[in-house]
Formats: structure tokens, sequence, C-alpha cells
């Protein structure tokens, strides 16, 4: 073979001048643009822990207290039908109670001037305790 098969053909000097290739920043911002809508999407699906809770009609609160087990969450502590509780053992008193009269719905009460966090902390109390009948009302006064 000759030698001048593999030789290159020789290059035009001023045809195309060599120019040096630029960086766009455009694949770099699309990228972070696309990972911001991701993780903006999957935070929506995170589960949250939520209570239910019954809201009794106005004219209805009165049907609800009879029969209940009547949980006072007060700036002095909680109290379990006038007797005092600690947040500890308030699952347990509960549970005990309902053992006796399966059908009984807890009556949280949170009186007037307690931090939202306390009644929220007694309501996730029972809520693990395995309460389901819980209802939430006002302090009357």
């Amino acid at each position: 073979m000759p030698p001048h098969a593999y030789a290159q053909p020789p290059r035009l000097a001023n045809r195309h001048p060599r120019r040096r290739g630029l960086i766009s920043l455009t694949p770099l911002i699309d990228v972070v643009f696309i990972l911001l809508v991701f993780f903006m999407l999957a935070s929506s699906f995170l589960e949250r822990r939520a209570i239910e809770l019954d809201a009794p009609a106005g004219s209805a609160a009165g049907g609800v207290m009879e029969g209940a087990i009547l949980v006072q969450v007060r700036a002095d502590g909680i109290r379990v039908s006038g007797t005092p509780v600690t947040l500890e053992n308030l699952g347990a008193t509960i549970a005990e109670r309902i053992s006796r009269v399966p059908d009984a719905r807890v009556v949280v009460q949170p009186a007037q001037g307690v931090v939202l966090q306390d009644a929220v902390r007694v309501l996730d109390r029972l809520s693990v305790a395995g309460v389901e009948n819980v209802s939430l009302v006002r302090h009357g006064g």
C-alpha cells in the first residue's frame, strides 16, 4: 500500500478557522428545573398524620355528654371524669374504662386558655391507645 493512502488531505488555512466551543448553561438550568419540579411533586405524596374527630352540631352537644368519658385538658393537668391523671397514664385509663363500656364516647374538653398543643397531645395519646369514638368540645364557661 502506498504511503500517501493514509496521509490526510492538506487543510485550507483560511477557509474555516477553528473556534473554541462555548459551554452553555441551558442544559444545567434544565436539569435543576426538572429536579425542582420532581421534589415539589414528591413532597406532596408524604402521608401526614391526622386525628379524626366527630364535631357535634350545636344542638346535639348535650347528647354527646350523656354517658361519655370526659377528658378535661386544664392548665393544672388532665382529668378523666374529674380524676387527675398523667399524660402517660391517660391511654391505659381510657382503655380500661372502654373495656367496661365498649361503645362509650370519649369527649375531650380543653379549658379556656390551654395551649392547643396540650389538647393535641391528649388526642394523639388517645389515638395511640386505639380510641376511635372521640369528640372535641369547647369549654362551656
